[in-house]
């Protein structure tokens, strides 16, 4: 039986250098974030019901989505970003359960499901155990800042977006701690594929 491990954190915890780790030494991993990218392409049926709720302004001149756009339009507005997610969300969790089903078709012993709002979106029926990459809020707020370029008030608006940290960390079955260097989560991340003996 192939076992499933959901992997979230919060928006600049760090879980993206877990989730590379894990690719690059080839484990099996269903991402999100890549499937909520491949959903909103021209000609996708989720690109239709965002442009048909937001209008053309949240379009490119080639048709391609207008990420920051989109994202300065929900980060403000709740209800636009429940709405959002109510049109998106079921077409991601189909894609999702594709990808599941083949790699069990496969003989996968073991996947990683990289989901942002894995507590948030109640994905956590779907896994047998949970990793939540940790940073604390003043670390997100100066990665936030330096990453995207946005001022104190902006990151942690985009911080309080999402279920606290602290909370994620008591509903998970172990955390990582992603205040260190990349080299110190690695080689807690290794130590802890150890310990669940799938390395």
């Amino acid at each position: 039986m192939m076992l499933k491990i959901g992997l979230t954190g919060g928006i600049a915890s760090g879980k993206s250098t877990v989730s590379d780790w894990l690719r690059n030494h080839n484990y099996h991993l269903i991402d999100a974030d890549r499937i909520a990218r491949d959903v909103v392409i021209p000609g996708s049926e989720g690109l239709r019901r965002i442009a048909a709720v937001f209008g053309d302004r949240i379009l490119l001149e080639d048709g391609r989505l207008n990420r920051s756009k989109l994202g300065n339009l929900i980060f403000h507005n709740e209800d636009q970003r429940k709405n959002l997610n109510r049109m998106i969300h079921p077409l991601i969790r189909t894609e999702m359960r594709k990808q599941l089903k083949l790699l069990e078709t496969l003989g996968a012993p073991v996947v990683f499901l990289d989901v942002p709002l894995l507590f948030e979106g109640s994905f956590e029926g779907w896994t047998d155990k949970t990793i939540v990459v940790y940073a604390t809020k003043d670390n997100q707020i100066q990665r936030l800042m330096t990453r995207n370029s946005l001022t104190k008030a902006e990151a942690l608006s985009r911080i309080n977006t999402q279920m606290p940290l602290e909370e994620k960390k008591k509903r998970a079955s172990a955390v990582i701690d992603n205040n260190g260097t990349i080299r110190e989560t690695e080689e807690q991340l290794v130590k802890l594929l150890k310990q669940w003996m799938i390395m």
